[in-house]
């Protein structure tokens, strides 16, 4: 019999909540001030100027690297700027893929290891893209964090094949179309390095997911013992 009184919707975990809202709130902020509706003149440029100062910009990063200047301003960034996007466009689709990914990870995950996941993948793709001597426009965007939700994701449907015997290749398929798409859309329309973060953000969270997925820790020392 079914349950009246159960929600249309499977409620969201509110560590997903805790991750989207932001982001939310930030873009309803900068698209509003982008039209004249709140903030007066100086709000058209509110976008710009906190990806000014919260983006990871890979010059400035070498820089104070090679000076050893790591203050908390320069840190601060790689936690910041997931939740900056340079467009509505670029925002819907990053939180589009915070909730969906974050629900099925949330519901199997503890809410530390959803976060652990996230921001780990999101300061490791931001490093490895500024440390590269190539690569200078800046960083911003959720996407190295949702590639690391994605990892995630892989890594549960991995273990759920290596249950039932069927090849585990098969759960790689989702990030491999994810790269062919980016990949015919830089080909096609242009584009930067930016597939490097998210691709060390999706490796990130694979591998981070073998520890703080639920028995993780254990399961990964009794493979080590069985070796």
């Amino acid at each position: 019999m079914q349950d009246r009184n159960a929600p249309p919707l499977n409620p969201l975990p509110p560590v997903v909540w805790l991750l989207a809202l932001p982001m939310i709130v930030l873009e309803v902020a900068f698209s509003l001030g982008a039209a004249g509706v709140v903030g007066g003149p100086q709000a058209i440029g509110w976008r710009n100027a906190a990806i000014e100062q919260f983006g990871v910009w890979p010059d400035y990063w070498r820089e104070q690297y090679a000076l050893g200047a790591l203050d908390f301003e320069l840190l601060a960034r790689f936690i910041a700027y997931p939740f900056l996007h340079i467009s509505l466009s670029q925002a819907l689709f990053a939180i589009v893929i915070v909730l969906a990914l974050g629900k099925f990870v949330g519901e199997i995950f503890r809410w530390w290891a959803v976060l652990v996941v996230f921001f780990a993948s999101a300061i490791a793709g931001g490093l490895v893209y500024a440390s590269i001597p190539a690569i200078r426009p800046p960083l911003f965007g959720a996407y190295p964090g949702d590639y690391g939700l994605i990892g995630a994701f892989t890594f549960l449907l991995w273990v759920k094949l290596a249950g039932t015997g069927t090849s585990q290749f098969r759960a790689f398929s989702m990030i491999g179309f994810l790269m062919v798409v980016q990949l015919l859309f830089g080909l096609l329309f242009g584009g930067g390095y930016e597939w490097v973060a998210d691709f060390v953000g999706f490796a990130t969270g694979f591998v981070l997911s073998s520890v703080v997925s639920p028995g993780g820790w254990r399961h990964m020392v009794e493979r080590i013992r069985q070796r």
